[in-house]
């Protein structure tokens, strides 16, 4: 069977919030390296370019072209359909490139987020964890002394840490960082929360989950 991809965009009809929906992308080797909307997911799929991954764990996991997952999303019954005017589509959670096979290496940026992972979530100063609504980010030589915005000069610190050493140098605080602060090294996989994006329950098989433990190596 085949369709015009003109036809194929020009017909579809869903809420365009559906359609926004993210979608976990999968290398050729189903380790993860992007996500995409649920309209780009579909005109990968059209193209030959994809495959859905249909992640029922009861049947196990397995890939379908366009024409298979029509089959498959013929007798599913939830809000997550795509009609057209002669078809209709289980909308895809995962799918998979058929020839790509890199695992994007990333620099990490250097953020307020990208610190707390670094160090954990975890005060440099009294070795305690803490929520991200909870955490400052502490110069270990205070600006206003010449300390640079750098990896190697910015910590995570808990709110009384950050306001007990105030301004002051480590000596004069009394107050050292528990480990040297360091630029961290490669991102060895795709991190989709990174991206923004929520994580939909069927990417817990392909994407390590994030309960404070974090994918940047120091």
């Amino acid at each position: 069977m085949r369709f015009d991809a003109l036809f194929f965009h020009r017909k579809i009809r869903f809420a365009m919030s559906s359609l926004e929906n993210t979608v976990l992308v999968l290398n050729r080797l189903w380790q993860p390296v992007h996500v995409c909307c649920v309209r780009r997911a579909l005109g990968l799929v059209f193209l030959g370019h994809a495959q859905v991954v249909d992640t029922d764990e009861s049947s196990g996991y397995s890939s379908h072209d366009l024409e298979s997952w029509m089959e498959v999303s013929r007798d599913h019954r939830g809000p997550d359909v795509i009609h057209t005017v002669s078809h209709r589509f289980r909308t895809p959670a995962v799918i998979v490139l058929k020839r790509y096979e890199r695992v994007p290496l990333q620099e990490i940026r250097f953020s307020r987020q990208s610190v707390f992972e670094r160090d954990r979530f975890t005060c440099q100063y009294c070795g305690k964890r803490f929520e991200v609504r909870e955490l400052n980010l502490d110069h270990v030589i205070p600006r206003d002394k010449g300390g640079p915005t750098t990896w190697e000069n910015v910590v995570c610190s808990c709110i009384r840490c950050n306001t007990r050493k105030a301004n002051k140098l480590p000596a004069q605080a009394g107050m050292f960082p528990m480990n040297e602060p360091k630029r961290p090294r490669w991102r060895p996989f795709f991190d989709p929360r990174a991206t923004g994006s929520r994580n939909h329950a069927s990417w817990a098989s392909f994407v390590s989950s994030f309960t404070g433990e974090v994918a940047i190596s120091g």
